[in-house]
């Protein structure tokens, strides 16, 4: 694909990607939110709840990398979910 087409392509890109890193985005305030409720009384961090909110950020930074034209891997759901940029670390 032409650099020009694929800039054309990034509109339909940002519209879908964005869509759904926005819901996903409420999703992780609200587990933000509760994370904190968890923490605060058991001492201890979430796995899954950091884990979830992780995976957020590692797409959101994709998806940025994407529309500033420093990339040309589509972000999620373009393509696979992959790897998380840092992996979550829980405390022993």
């Amino acid at each position: 694909m032409s650099e020009r087409s694929e800039a054309f392509m990034r509109i339909l890109v940002a519209i879908i990607s964005g869509i759904i890193l926005g819901i996903w985005k409420t999703l992780v305030l609200v587990v933000s939110i509760l994370h904190w409720f968890v923490v605060a009384f058991t001492g201890k961090r979430n796995g899954g709840m950091a884990e979830f909110s992780n995976a957020w950020a590692t797409q959101a930074y994709r998806f940025i990398r994407y529309m500033a034209f420093t990339t040309n891997e589509r972000p999620f759901p373009f393509t696979s979910a992959g790897n998380v940029k840092d992996p979550v670390v829980m405390k022993k």
